[in-house]
């Protein structure tokens, strides 16, 4: 077989069955494909459907037809090369659940007034860079120890510690990239095992923040740059490379990877990036790449 269906759903509600198999591959056979045997990933959570043939422009909108009324995430890809060499995350709303300067903004009692800036800088909506000169301005004068607040309550979205952790294992080189700050990454990464990461600093003298960005601003093009550095440091190509993110910051990296997953995007992040995931956790990733969760590192 030349190609794999990878289904996914979430595993604190796994949502597939026979009757879901039997739709897919009535679909893969309506256009024309060849379909092999269901290799389960995660009994009830996830599975490959191999198929092989002449892949029709519109297979995307023919699955989502068949099976978009479901809780269930659809990607395909060759079978051969799936497993890859390198991992890029974005940090807010992928590896953790929130934005951290929007948690930081609502700690300063500014929330309603930051908020809106970051969803429509993520929705693509408005230039990143100056969006978060722009709300970093307004923490000006707070207590920096908000970030002690910020780093007690954050929360690692399920599946990216076994993410990593299996990646790293099987010798993928990891980095988390964020648009953040270097005061959240450092310890996420320490957390969860990342060998690098990459972030913005957020300064701050006598105790308060100043309202400025350390320079240069990793901006919109940072993490296609952080790809292309850590491919040319490992000597593979983007195509190598599995990427994931949510917002329009990332939009290029994932159009630039073998593997670039929007994990439950924005709308135009999940319109423009190749494979999707907007019901399963991070380790959907590891089930697109063909591991099966028996194989998951601790």
């Amino acid at each position: 077989m030349q190609y794999v269906l990878t289904l996914t759903s979430n595993p604190a509600s796994p949502a597939l069955d026979a009757s879901v198999i039997s739709r897919a591959e009535d679909a893969l056979r309506a256009a024309g494909l060849s379909v092999g045997p269901v290799a389960w990933l995660d009994p009830d959570t996830a599975l490959d459907l191999p198929f092989s043939g002449a892949v029709p422009d519109n297979l995307s909108v023919t699955l989502h037809e068949a099976l978009g009324d479901l809780s269930i995430d659809m990607n395909f890809q060759p079978l051969e090369g799936r497993r890859k060499r390198l991992l890029i995350a974005d940090m807010d709303s992928t590896v953790i659940t929130t934005e951290s300067l929007d948690d930081l903004a609502a700690y300063a009692g500014i929330g309603d007034r930051i908020a809106p800036i970051t969803a429509r800088a993520m929705r693509g909506e408005i230039d990143f860079e100056r969006a978060l000169k722009e709300r970093v301005t307004m923490l000006a004068g707070h207590p920096a120890s908000l970030l002690d607040r910020l780093l007690q309550d954050v929360d690692i979205t399920p599946g990216a510690r076994a993410l990593v952790a299996t990646m790293r294992r099987d010798g993928a080189f990891t980095a988390l990239v964020s648009g953040g700050f270097t005061a959240l990454t450092g310890p996420v990464r320490e957390r969860l095992g990342f060998h690098t990461d990459r972030a913005n600093t957020l300064n701050v003298a006598d105790g308060t923040f100043t309202g400025t960005v350390g320079e240069p601003i990793l901006g919109r093009d940072a993490k296609l740059v952080a790809l292309n550095d850590f491919c040319a440091e490992l000597g593979i190509t983007p195509a190598d490379a599995v990427t994931v993110g949510d917002g329009a910051n990332d939009l290029a990296m994932l159009q630039a990877a073998g593997t670039g997953v929007a994990f439950r995007g924005k709308p135009a992040v999940r319109e423009a990036a190749k494979f999707r995931i907007d019901h399963g956790d991070l380790s959907a990733l590891l089930h697109l790449q063909g591991y099966r969760r028996a194989d998951f590192a601790d």
